[in-house]
């Protein structure tokens, strides 16, 4: 058990670094290319190839950490991350194909990356020990998205500091650094030997996983689809921010996000027991109270500031505990013995629904206003309410 916890230490710290620059690369690019005048559907198009390729991806990648180790593809990510990053600091070769091209290559390092990470908690924690399980999964996934948010502030202040090309170079300097450091004293082989995965079983056959893949799905899209292109863009165009208050402001969100998410298992009361179907239910319930707060503020004619800010606050609390209940459900209904399989398919709706709510964030924007998209957002959640309680019906009977 000694070693496991160094080991979980190890992944975590990998999926920290990796996290650190995905979020100053999102933020950095969002912001940079908003500078060079891109309109809001072109800066969303930029995520285009990031969020499809991370379906591709999750959906490939739990074939492969199945069969050849999950430390493979945990390297594998960190590897072609670092390569994104200087590839994108070419600014002679700078277009929105290859931008997109690049994105591709940092949508495929995040999801070998992520997928590795969490599906080894489940090779990590003995099994049964569901509580363990909701902690640890809990605190790596609170623990990235915090870093996350620490990201997004830090691609603002490289972007203003040290410029597009000289923030590319830092990051992945400091990416190699971190995989160097984790080559060396991961342990673990993270490969089952008893288990060889057949390409036929990419998809989930599991009924509880394919309702929780599509509740997660919507729950996502529900978030990209206002968070990702549309807010940055409205505060600076609609409401006059400076890029660095942006910067700090949607940092605050994530980390807050990241805070709540590793602390969940205490919010919600579980010491010695975990979630289950019926909490992902309440869960879902409770955000759809927050898109509606900010469509009733608006039409009472509350300062657009103050709703957006303290809605992005509201709904950052609430989401974390959808998020972490998640989190642990995958990892908790994945076959043990080809868990990657079952984590990989389920992160697969993940990308779906960031892809979705990526493009409609743009669009909805560009053609109808904020407002849209705060809309879209209140019906995406209530469609992952419908499809959690079936599953909350599925797993009681």
């Amino acid at each position: 058990m000694k070693q496991s916890i160094k080991d979980y230490m190890w992944i975590t710290g990998s999926y920290w670094g990796f996290t650190l620059t995905d979020g100053a690369l999102r933020m950095l690019v969002v912001l940079y290319f908003h500078q060079l005048g891109y309109s809001p559907l072109e800066v969303a198009s930029l995520f285009l190839f990031y969020e499809f390729f991370g379906i591709v991806t999750n959906l490939f990648g739990g074939w492969l950490g199945a069969r050849f180790g999950l430390k493979t593809t945990l390297f594998s990510g960190l590897a072609l991350q670092i390569v994104a990053l200087i590839l994108l600091a070419q600014t002679q070769w700078l277009s929105i194909v290859f931008v997109m091209l690049m994105q591709a290559i940092s949508g495929i390092a995040k999801d070998l990356n992520k997928m590795s990470a969490k599906t080894a908690i489940k090779q990590l924690v003995p099994e049964n020990d569901g509580s363990t399980l909701f902690k640890w999964v809990s605190i790596l996934t609170g623990s990235k998205n915090a870093l996350k948010g620490i990201g997004f502030f830090l691609g603002g202040v490289l972007l203003n500091v040290f410029g597009y090309e000289n923030a590319l170079y830092i990051m992945a300097i400091g990416l190699l650094l971190v995989a160097t450091l984790c080559a060396l004293n991961l342990k673990s082989s993270l490969k089952s030997n008893k288990y060889k995965a057949k390409f036929s079983e990419l998809f989930s056959k599991s009924e509880s996983i394919n309702l929780l893949s599509v509740a997660r799905f919507f729950l996502f899209s529900a978030r990209d689809i206002w968070f990702v292109v549309a807010l940055p863009v409205y505060l600076i165009s609609e409401l006059e921010w400076h890029h660095s208050s942006v910067g700090v402001l949607m940092a605050s969100w994530v980390i807050l996000y990241g805070i709540v998410q590793s602390i969940s298992p205490n919010l919600l009361g579980f010491k010695t027991q975990h979630p289950n179907a019926n909490t992902a239910v309440k869960s879902a319930l409770a955000l759809l109270a927050a898109p509606l707060s900010m469509i009733v503020a608006n039409f009472i004619g509350l300062s657009a500031q103050n709703v957006v800010v303290i809605g992005l606050l509201f709904f950052a609390v609430v989401f974390a505990i959808n998020s972490a209940v998640h989190s642990f459900l995958i990892v908790h209904y994945a076959n043990s013995e080809n868990a990657s399989l079952d984590v990989g398919f389920y992160y697969m709706a993940n990308a779906s629904g960031r892809l979705l709510g990526t493009i409609l964030s743009g669009f909805l924007y560009q053609q109808y206003g904020f407002q849209s998209t705060i809309w879209t957002s209140f019906i995406l959640i209530a469609l992952c309410v419908l499809i959690s309680i079936r599953l909350a019906n599925k797993t009681t009977h």
